[in-house]
């Protein structure tokens, strides 16, 4: 199977990414593309076009799809998959905008993937369906405010809770001042979904530490949490810094002036 080792990792990570009005707009996480390329015009070409517009027309019914495209001997195989809890509209949107990034940052790449905030699409000349994936392509950890034992155990009941064994592919938690949320591709089988998981939130703990929120993509599934009371704190601490800056340089500058004039006066004064 043909490897997509040259991802760029352009990182971005939304601190509410549980409210699905930022969905919409699909920030970019990561993308990879085959330094082999097709030449334009060829039966490879036409069927790299044809599965993307199934790719497309499919995303406005369905949240997961794959297809294998096959005309004049050659075949390209693709997916795509959006966030478990997205509607059809979102999801629509989101695969579109997925595969014109696709098109101009992998131009006749004969394989590629993207990964959007709420959807993914890969594609390949080769099947990867049904193929585990652990590469770790994009994590980002945030700011840490020390070692706290009450926070992270709650953070890790909420990872064992996104990585329990339900057979779902998509995970989501929303209560408590930790939240998750967990995906798989599904063409993955149920065990192997779980084993990637599993991957990943030990990598998020080991990686992360004592971060406020994380979020970490492997091949074939991600995991995220926020932990809105400690990130809601080092806002806090952040707004309180930022202030007493802001009070030190206006304290600084009204000294100068109350400086400069006072030895303005002394000048006329000693000129008279």
């Amino acid at each position: 199977m043909l490897q997509l080792p040259f991802f760029l990792p352009f990182f971005l990570f939304s601190l509410i990414f549980f409210n699905q009005s930022t969905s919409a707009t699909n920030p970019f996480v990561y993308s990879g593309c085959s330094q082999v390329r097709f030449t334009p015009g060829t039966p490879y070409d036409l069927n790299v076009n044809s599965l993307f517009s199934s790719l497309v027309n499919s995303s406005y019914v369905s949240n997961f799809i794959n297809f294998k495209i096959s005309a004049s001997g050659s075949t390209v195989f693709g997916l795509f998959q959006c966030e478990g809890d997205l509607n059809n509209a979102i999801c629509k949107d989101c695969v579109a905008t997925a595969v014109s990034q696709l098109k101009a940052i992998c131009p006749q790449g004969i394989g590629g993937v993207i990964q959007l905030e709420g959807c993914f699409v890969k594609y390949d000349n080769t099947s990867f369906f049904g193929v585990e994936d652990k590469t770790e392509v994009s994590k980002v950890c945030g700011p840490s405010i020390g070692y706290n034992s009450d926070a992270l155990n709650r953070r890790d009941a909420e990872l064992a809770f996104l990585t329990a064994s339900n057979g779902q592919y998509f995970r989501g938690s929303g209560s408590g001042s930790v939240q998750g949320v967990a995906q798989c591709v599904q063409d993955l089988s149920v065990s192997q979904c779980q084993d990637c998981l599993i991957e990943a939130s030990g990598r998020l703990r080991a990686e992360c530490e004592t971060s406020t929120w994380a979020d970490i993509f492997l091949g074939k599934c991600y995991i995220r949490y926020l932990d809105r009371e400690r990130h809601s704190q080092k806002n806090n601490e952040d707004v309180d810094e930022t202030l007493a800056i802001t009070i030190g340089v206006i304290t600084g500058i009204i000294l100068l002036i109350v400086c400069l004039s006072s030895l303005g006066k002394a000048f006329k004064k000693g000129g008279k």
